[in-house]
């Protein structure tokens, strides 16, 4: 299983980023998957899920209306939209898989993070 991130960066408050999760090593289309952050000093936090079709989607009450995650099984990729961001979105940013049978705030396997630095 590998999960790759990418398209952090550093943005003014109220920027947007998108954030790709490029995966491989298993039947992506088969599996629930998250986004999860991880903030200096603090333990991970859930943001975002979403179903195997993309059909139902989950949010952090923080997030909802800003970000919008997404997925592409033909390209075997994950999206999260990031708009309106706020300092206290600064993070590291997951890409998890979900096993099966679980709930979206379950993970087995990760990427190794994409940076995101919202500052003015």
């Amino acid at each position: 299983v590998q999960l790759v991130e990418s398209g952090g960066g550093m943005v003014q408050p109220g920027g947007s980023l998108r954030l790709s999760c490029a995966a491989s090593g298993f039947t992506f289309s088969n599996y629930d998957m998250s986004w999860v952050r991880q903030a200096p000093g603090k333990g991970p936090e859930w943001v975002s899920g979403i179903n195997t079709g993309g059909g139902s989607t989950y949010y952090k009450d923080s997030v909802k209306g800003r970000f919008t995650i997404s997925r592409d099984n033909a390209k075997n990729t994950l999206y999260l939209q990031m708009n309106s961001l706020k300092p206290e979105d600064t993070a590291l940013y997951y890409c998890a898989r979900v096993p099966q049978m679980h709930g979206v705030h379950n993970y087995d396997y990760w990427g190794q993070g994409t940076q995101v630095t919202v500052s003015s």
